[in-house]
């Protein structure tokens, strides 16, 4: 895989906090192209920010490798316009949500995959001595 275009620009003002913000990412697979032994599959991420905060923007190629029958599998169904394998789409995927990560932190915005969210502390419940018997 190789990213071949970087764009990110932060418009929100360094100095001011940054709001609770809804991010919307959107992964397209433009096309693919059979070469030789290996199909190429050109792919647009675009990330913004709502609030308008930032965006990034990147482009590459995947290149799918693999068994010459499932290659050619994969390129007929393409032809046919059917989805592309998961496997295709959760690869790209994978590197480029790292990158935008590294991004974001350049820019010093929020991440766009969803962070863990810690489960809020239970109160302890009462120990048998404890109980309320006045009803």
């Amino acid at each position: 895989m190789s990213i071949t275009n970087v764009s990110a620009e932060r418009f929100w003002d360094i100095r001011k906090s940054i709001p609770p913000v809804q991010i919307n990412t959107n992964l397209n697979l433009l096309g693919m192209e059979k070469k030789t032994d290996v199909l190429e599959v050109p792919f647009v991420l675009t990330i913004s920010f709502n609030p308008s905060i930032a965006q990034i923007s990147l482009k590459g190629r995947a290149y799918v490798a693999g068994d010459a029958n499932e290659v050619e599998r994969v390129y007929k169904d393409y032809e046919e316009k059917k989805p592309p394998p998961p496997v295709i789409v959760q690869s790209i995927s994978n590197v480029v949500f790292i990158e935008s990560v590294i991004i974001a932190k350049t820019l010093n915005i929020p991440p766009p995959i969803p962070l863990p969210q810690i489960p809020q502390a239970k109160e302890p419940s009462k120990k048998p001595s404890e109980r309320d018997y006045s009803a």
